[in-house]
């Protein structure tokens, strides 16, 4: 089961994106070939084999793994809380 994306993880991911496209893309192809190649790969596979916009696809896949990725940090640290 995927972990809950908060609204503030969504805004803050929305406001990064958001201020340049282009380049924040860039850096997550860097990004993600380094943490998950395989994942990388195949979000290169649907954006080259699809009718839509291959930009538009492989930002949308990296909006997405940024997301979870924030969002099972925040679940991580939920369960690693301990109370001293």
């Amino acid at each position: 089961m995927l972990p809950i994306v908060s609204e503030e993880n969504a805004a803050a991911v929305f406001s990064e994106i958001f201020k340049d496209m282009p380049t924040w893309r860039k850096n997550m192809i860097h990004y993600i070939k380094d943490e998950n190649p395989e994942i990388n790969t195949a979000i290169i596979e649907a954006a080259n084999n699809t009718d839509l916009d291959p930009k538009a696809v492989a930002l949308g896949a990296y909006m997405t793994y940024t997301l979870i990725e924030l969002a099972m940090k925040d679940n991580d640290a939920l369960m690693n809380f301990q109370e001293g």
